[in-house]
């Protein structure tokens, strides 16, 4: 078993895997790869399976020293990764040589960039998974972002078979969007024509606040949902923005899109809290998540609602794409 030695961790490196499912209602959310499709993808790369747990970087990437040697694959955003000096290829598995050093640097394209590993991150398990969850300190490498002289344990190389390349058709169909897709909120019925027409016609900046809690954006405010929504959905007398009640606190999802007081969206993360008491207008569709993940301070962002059934399928489709080894590999 092989180790990953950290001579820099850049920005903030973390170790993620796929996350851990079922645990919202004890106030656990799910955490993992802000991009689940650029991690599952560097797995498959180097034969791991789908949900192995490798390093996720944001914006500036780290120095690794692989001491025995090690099968790897960088997946997401572009880096500039060097092996030794010489480039290393995105969406390629090859080989570090004992003793060589990969070093990247800051993004030139999206927000994260992963490394993966033949045979995974080792390290302990919380509530089934692998995934550093920072709010509470809990799980991957001692609950914390990697900092300079840690030691990461390399896990098994029992797997399956290393795939080479990402095929070109595949990178282009995996391209992070700046167009999100959404579906209604629960709440989207509160809001009136007007303010619908703003949120869908208006471009929104990344705030640099943004974290893996949530994204929040900068650029038109949205009205507060009128009074007649508010006393009719609750029965109250009072729109819980305007001071007089306050909305009963429910469960959120990931890609749920919040407007606070202010108006100003709030994409809810991976790390987003379980429940939530302001009103929201519309969620991210499940096959542009891996989209939000890529998203920098600054990036600029239109919403687009689609039908229900078209979210289905465009989930569908991206899965059976992620099936179809002969379109994503070469």
């Amino acid at each position: 078993m092989g180790v990953i030695q950290v001579q820099e961790p850049g920005f903030f490196t973390t170790v993620q895997d796929l996350g851990r499912e079922g645990f919202a209602p004890l106030g656990v959310s799910a955490s993992g790869a802000g991009d689940a499709i650029s991690l599952r993808l560097g797995n498959r790369l180097v034969g791991n399976v789908e949900g192995a747990a490798g390093l996720e970087m944001m914006l500036l990437g780290g120095t690794f020293v692989f001491p025995e040697g090690a099968l790897l694959a960088l997946t997401g955003s572009d880096f500039g990764a060097t092996l030794d000096g010489e480039p290393a290829e995105l969406w390629t598995a090859f080989a570090a040589k004992p003793g060589q050093t990969l070093r990247l640097g800051p993004t030139r394209s999206g927000a994260r960039c992963y490394l993966c590993v033949r045979g995974g991150i080792a390290v302990e398990s919380f509530l089934g998974s692998a995934s550093t969850h920072i709010l509470s300190g809990l799980g991957g490498f001692a609950g914390r972002a990697l900092r300079k002289g840690d030691v990461l344990d390399i896990g098994s190389t029992i797997g399956l078979t290393q795939k080479g390349k990402l095929s070109a058709r595949a990178v282009k169909t995996v391209e992070p969007r700046k167009v999100l897709r959404v579906t209604p909120g629960p709440q989207s019925d509160w809001f009136d024509e007007a303010s619908h027409r703003m949120f869908y016609g208006s471009t929104y900046r990344v705030a640099e606040d943004s974290n893996r809690m949530g994204l929040r954006l900068e650029g038109v405010a949205i009205p507060m949902p009128h009074d007649g929504a508010w006393e009719e959905e609750t029965g109250r007398n009072a729109c819980p923005t305007r001071g007089g009640g306050s909305m009963v606190s429910e469960g959120v999802a990931l890609g749920a899109i919040q407007v606070p007081e202010g108006g100003l969206p709030i994409i809810l993360f991976v790390e987003q809290q379980t429940t939530g008491g302001y009103p929201k207008i519309a969620n991210v569709i499940s096959a542009d998540f891996h989209s939000l993940g890529q998203l920098r301070p600054r990036d600029e962002i239109r919403f687009e609602r689609v039908a229900w059934g078209t979210a289905r399928f465009l989930l569908k489709e991206q899965e059976e794409l992620m099936a179809a080894g002969e379109f994503i590999f070469e």
